[in-house]
């Protein structure tokens, strides 16, 4: 570790993180060897890392740490998962130090600045309105964006490649089941419902139009049956998937051609009858 921050001080690094080994609090060795760290490298943050999944198992660690080393912050991980992060309440009073930062993946891009009162809306289920435009904001590409609304506004017609282009968006965004516990009222949708959502659907539904030509990623209408088996075949899918998809495009279309007509009340009466059925790819609505 000294040697780490000699080499930083010497490339002129501006952060070196020491990231320890992980240890239980009842690992007196491992403990001791901890403080040793801490001694020898007076570092200016001591942020103890703690799973948000383990629930109050975690308070228990956290007063285990924070007799053991003066901590300055609090890093709550996991907090994407079925767990709400109700720990960060305990954890918070037990080490008497801020939560600094949230982990919602396991990407650098899913480490995120923790909002109290986010946190809170999304305990009691009222969602993470803010940090989902947050997430729009900087993770869309706002170039190609605006390529598309001009392609709508001049009633050009939406594609499949258009089509792919959103999904591989949202794919950068987390997919599906990265952007529901940001939602309002995910409590209230059936366990059933949310089983489905695996992480799996955008990949799966970028690659069933990766397996068609691009005539007919252009022209839809062109994918019959026999064309719809040889992509099901090509994507490693079943026709009923690509239909699945199809019907998602043509309410995506729909919706697509609503907004050209009609600005943004159109889009709204597309974007109504699009959720009606369910998550994309039909999931939730089989």
């Amino acid at each position: 570790a000294k040697a780490c921050i000699s080499e930083a001080r010497k490339t002129y690094m501006d952060v070196v993180l020491v990231d320890t080994a992980g240890r239980l609090a009842i690992d007196a060795a491992m403990m001791a060897e901890i403080q040793q760290l801490h001694a020898a490298l007076n570092p200016v943050e001591t942020l103890f890392v703690v799973d948000a999944m383990t629930g109050q198992d975690a308070a228990n660690t956290a007063k285990a740490f924070s007799e053991a080393l003066p901590l300055t912050g609090v890093i709550l991980t996991k907090t994407d998962g079925d767990a709400r992060g109700g720990a960060a309440l305990s954890v918070r009073h037990i080490t008497g130090q801020p939560i600094k930062f949230v982990g919602v993946g396991e990407k650098p891009e899913g480490l995120d600045v923790f909002h109290p009162d986010r946190a809170a809306s999304r305990i009691l289920d009222m969602g993470d309105v803010l940090s989902l435009v947050e997430q729009v904001q900087s993770q869309v590409d706002h170039e190609k964006a605006a390529k598309l609304a001009q392609k709508v506004a001049k009633g050009k017609k939406f594609d499949l490649n258009d089509m792919r282009e959103q999904f591989q968006q949202m794919q950068a965004m987390g997919g599906i089941s990265g952007l529901m516990d940001k939602l309002p009222g995910m409590a209230q949708v059936p366990d059933h419902v949310k089983n489905q959502v695996t992480g799996k659907e955008m990949p799966r539904m970028i690659a069933i139009i990766n397996s068609m030509t691009p005539k007919e990623r252009r022209n839809p209408g062109l994918l019959n049956g026999s064309r719809r088996a040889r992509i099901a075949r090509g994507s490693g899918t079943t026709p009923a998937d690509v239909n699945r998809l199809l019907k998602q495009y043509q309410q995506m279309e729909g919706m697509m051609a609503k907004l050209s007509r009609g600005g943004m009340k159109g889009m709204m009466r597309g974007m109504k009858g699009m959720l009606g059925g369910g998550f994309p790819g039909g999931f939730g609505g089989r």
